[in-house]
């Protein structure tokens, strides 16, 4: 095997790899988070924290 057909295998597993995870996750997921705003500049909401802030 020469260097550019290894190196073409390893990227194409690589790619199918990251493929396979995101899958894996987007299947476990319950869905999208309903989270507030981190910067609510003109909406007329108050920004109420950003993502860990457990609201």
């Amino acid at each position: 095997m020469n260097g550019r057909r290894l190196f073409s295998l390893i990227s194409n597993l690589f790619w199918v790899l990251v493929v396979a995870l995101i899958a894996l996750d987007t299947a476990s997921s319950k869905g999208s988070r309903v989270e507030p705003p981190p910067i609510a500049l003109g909406s007329g909401q108050a920004a109420s924290g950003g993502h860990c802030s457990g609201r």
